[in-house]
């Protein structure tokens, strides 16, 4: 029984470090991701949510055949502020494959 525990720990901490070093060249110090708390609530109203909406639509229903390249990139620029602002002030968590494993295997054992 051990023995198997010492295998399964093994196999756990061996797949979980190709992760662990695994990193894109472009990655920020790990100082610039650190959470900081906010002093203020930044969350959306529905007024302001569906404000958002609506102008996403406009954006997509809108003719782009005849607008320049600079237009087309303003819009982009435009949409990905939107999606950023809903996805900062949205209050959406997101758990990971690996802490989902864990939080299942801790589950299973107790």
């Amino acid at each position: 029984m051990k023995r198997m525990i010492f295998i399964v720990c093994f196999m756990i901490i061996s797949l979980s470090a190709s992760t662990a070093f695994a990193a894109k060249s472009d990655v920020k110090r790990i100082s610039d991701n650190l959470a900081i708390p906010d002093k203020k609530e930044n969350k959306l109203t529905d007024e302001e949510i569906s404000r958002l909406t609506k102008r996403v639509e406009e954006i997509r229903d809108m003719d782009k055949t005849n607008m320049t390249v600079k237009e087309k990139r303003v819009m982009r620029k435009e949409l990905k502020s939107i999606k950023e602002n809903v996805k900062r002030n949205g209050g959406v968590i997101y758990i990971g494959g690996g802490t989902l494993l864990l939080i299942i295997l801790i589950l299973l054992l107790i």
